[in-house]
């Protein structure tokens, strides 16, 4: 695998993207750790790195890009935000974006783009030019599920076969400025939040998901 930085945090951390195949291949990008305190999504990215690496068989026919931790400072600190106080999920520069107290914890910034780690993202989307995004999270009180935004409602059925999980495409609360709006609604790039269930073990998540992300990847 290649590793390449595709940005850097705030507190100077780099936000690095592991890649495996070739740019000719259908491009599938996998997000983790957009949220600090979501550290089970960084755990499934980081075994998805390892599988593909570790197994030339898993997930041929694609190129895979995995950032598995987009927000390293808050990562660090197991913060929801980052340094600045920022959701990294509710800065992106969508029509929807809107200026709320610094007190929220969903503060989306000063204004849209505003934070290096969302740049990051950004550019990762305009370099690689996926055809599919997963980002993985992790949410409490059962509302695990497959969210899907954009041109992708298959899919997410298609990956319940395997991790059980509902598919929805709204958790049920307005997301000004999120990712899955940017990149999903107003891109139209097939995009996928994958919500863990917060009440299971790390290596759950990744039992019940490894199949789940694996069957992402085109035929070969």
């Amino acid at each position: 695998m290649r590793i390449v930085t595709r940005g850097i945090s705030v507190e100077g951390r780099s936000i690095e993207a592991y890649i495996r195949g070739r740019s000719a291949e259908p491009t599938i990008l996998i997000l983790g750790g957009m949220h600090g305190d979501e550290p089970k999504g960084v755990y499934v990215a980081r075994r998805l790195i390892a599988q593909l690496d570790g197994k030339p068989d898993t997930g041929t026919g694609s190129r895979w890009v995995v950032i598995p931790v987009v927000n390293p400072d808050g990562y660090e600190q197991r913060r929801r935000r980052n340094v600045r106080l920022v959701d990294i999920n509710r800065n992106f520069p969508t029509r929807s974006w809107t200026e709320i107290t610094r007190r929220s914890r969903m503060y989306g910034g000063k204004a849209p783009a505003s934070e290096p780690e969302t740049r990051a993202v950004i550019k990762a989307v305009t370099s690689y030019r996926p055809g599919l995004i997963v980002t993985i999270h992790s949410i409490d009180r059962h509302r695990h599920c497959n969210n899907y935004d954009g041109p992708c409602k298959a899919l997410a059925q298609m990956m319940r076969r395997f991790n059980k999980y509902p598919v929805v495409s709204s958790l049920g609360y307005p997301t000004p400025g999120s990712f899955g709006t940017w990149a999903g609604i107003e891109r139209h790039i097939p995009t996928i939040t994958l919500e863990l269930p917060s009440h299971h073990s790390p290596k759950r998540c990744w039992e019940d998901n490894c199949l789940a992300l694996q069957a992402c990847a085109a035929p070969s």
